[in-house]
């Protein structure tokens, strides 16, 4: 099972989003995914295997408790798939970034022209 086998999975994609936010128990990540994708807790821990066994996610007991964080590098093979698509991409965000920037000069230039003028009801 490659990367995009692994993330192709929403639960697996989301079990991620988790664990980017920092280092979470298998039962807080376990009621989170049963309430958002209503599985069972066995559903869960499969899902919990397959980012583990895959490398994704890195697994720590500490008595009777699991701790998941996760594990980067495999999605370097993704972001190494990614990178030959990013310029079309950063282009148009560079673009959208140059508008913003000039939006933004836009709004300021009237209101420093303001201040400039007399006040008209004195």
């Amino acid at each position: 099972m490659n990367a995009f086998d692994v993330l192709g999975d929403p639960v697996r994609r989301r079990i991620l989003e988790l664990l980017a936010g920092g280092e979470q128990t298998s039962g807080a990540i376990t009621d989170v995914i049963r309430v958002e994708f209503a599985l069972s807790q066995s559903a869960v821990s499969q899902h919990l295997r397959v980012l583990r066994e895959h490398g994704f996610a890195l697994v720590r007991a500490e008595g009777a408790r699991r701790f998941y964080a996760v594990e980067a590098g495999p999605l370097s093979e993704v972001d190494a798939w990614l990178d030959r698509f990013r310029r079309f991409w950063d282009q148009r965000l560079d673009a959208l970034e140059t508008e913003l920037a000039r939006g933004r000069r836009m709004t300021r230039k009237p209101a420093n022209e303001e201040r400039g003028r007399p006040n008209e009801e004195a």
